[in-house]
């Protein structure tokens, strides 16, 4: 069922299942919280209690925000965790991914642990050698622009196409016909745009003042970058020696947890095995 918190001038949606230490899930941009759907019920199982967030802008949250930043969705996710009762463990896809890097630094004791997936938390430079070596790398990036700056629906979706390389996951078509119709409602492209040209800077920026652990997850055929996996080691060694470590899901593009829940889910249980349960 979904729930709403009124924050800065706007409506948060969410919704809550189970039992136990709370984890909050962000996915990226242009999708919604459905895309965590299998790993939410299997965090469930596990014993976790989670809260699925539409971020701002995006899914049934609203529209009309100042600004589209990972520092601001940092502070969404933020009053999250302080009205369901935190700390939390933070986990965070693309744009997102960020976003918990943020919430992190800049609250402590409200963060137990983040998990990064794809994630978009460095100061990103357009390899222009692997627009010309790279085809994966060079059609994701196009396309990618491309829905941004025109504000496609269309490219968007193409864009999606490649993102989940070889077989598309169960759910989805019906997955994509939703962020279709959402997408095209006023003003929703414009969000996914103003995301897209805010750049990583302030979460690169805070890096090295985490306190938490955290793991990234990458995946192998990630389209948005030519080495996801140097993406992800990259990340790891901005953070305080000890606190990161990665994980790459072979044959996964930019949505692993939705391609490949059980393996995600696989890795995050492991890696909380050893942050102590808030």
């Amino acid at each position: 069922m979904t729930e709403f918190l009124e924050h800065d001038g706007g409506r948060i949606a969410y919704d809550v299942v189970g039992a136990g230490p709370l984890v909050v899930l962000a996915h990226g941009m242009g999708d919604n919280r459905d895309a965590y759907r299998e790993v939410a019920v299997a965090l469930v199982d596990a014993g976790y209690r989670v809260a699925s967030v539409d971020q701002r802008g995006h899914g049934e949250s609203s529209t009309g925000w100042s600004s589209y930043t990972r520092t601001d969705s940092a502070g969404d996710l933020l009053a999250v965790v302080r009205h369901l009762g935190g700390p939390a463990v933070l986990v965070g896809h693309s744009f997102s991914g960020g976003s918990v890097t943020i919430a992190a630094a800049q609250e402590p004791s409200l963060v137990t642990a983040v998990v990064e997936i794809s994630p978009f938390t460095r100061a990103q430079k357009v390899d222009f050698g692997g627009l010309f070596s790279n085809a994966r790398y060079r059609k994701g990036s196009l396309l990618l622009m491309g829905a941004g700056v025109f504000r496609s629906v269309g490219l968007w979706k193409r864009y999606l196409d490649h993102a989940y390389p070889g077989t598309k996951p169960a759910r989805y078509e019906e997955h994509v016909a939703a962020l279709d119709a959402e997408l095209s409602r006023p003003g929703r492209m414009a969000v996914l745009g103003r995301m897209g040209m805010s750049a990583p800077t302030d979460a690169g920026a805070r890096l090295a003042d985490i306190r938490c652990p955290a793991l990234v997850i990458e995946g192998s055929l990630d389209p948005d970058w030519t080495d996801a996996r140097a993406e992800g080691e990259g990340i790891v060694a901005a953070m305080p020696s000890g606190l990161g470590r990665l994980e790459v899901v072979e044959g996964a593009g930019h949505y692993a947890h939705v391609q490949f829940p059980t393996v995600v889910v696989t890795a995050i249980l492991t890696f909380l095995k050893e942050v102590p349960r808030g």
